[in-house]
């Protein structure tokens, strides 16, 4: 292989991982924008629902929430259910809302296994969420 032929091969190598690269930052720059959008909606959701919502009606819906992430398989969640209890306990609003800001935080901020477990987290919220109170 001449000099030539070694030099445009590297090139080309160069310039497909140049273009993975750019592909991947845009992908990733996507992801976080839909979390962050993801998790501004659902502090919407969740301070709207402690705000019009009895502590029993939002332990009924923790546990179907637990419930539902358990029967998928998500039983890596034990830390969650523990905090879910304490804050259940204190039954504040201001309570719920740094549940709820601690454990999107852990959740979302390191890697793709703990993203992906996030994203499942959330599928169950959604699913529990119209369970208990489906459209009309």
């Amino acid at each position: 292989m001449s000099e030539q032929d070694k030099s445009n091969e590297w090139d080309s190598l160069w310039q497909e991982y140049t273009k993975s690269l750019e592909n991947w930052k845009t992908v990733y720059e996507q992801i976080q924008k839909a979390s962050s959008d993801m998790q501004e909606k659902f502090n919407q959701v969740w301070d709207k629902a402690t705000v019009e919502s009895s502590t029993e009606t939002m332990k009924l819906f923790t546990e179907n929430w637990q419930k539902s992430m358990a029967d998928a398989g998500m039983n890596s969640f034990k830390e969650f259910t523990e905090n879910w209890q304490k804050a259940l306990t204190d039954s504040n609003a201001s309570t719920f809302k740094q549940f709820s800001e601690n454990w999107q935080k852990t959740l979302s901020s390191s890697g793709l296994e703990q993203m992906n477990a996030y994203g499942e987290m959330m599928k169950k919220f959604a699913e529990t969420w119209s369970s208990m109170w489906p459209k009309s």
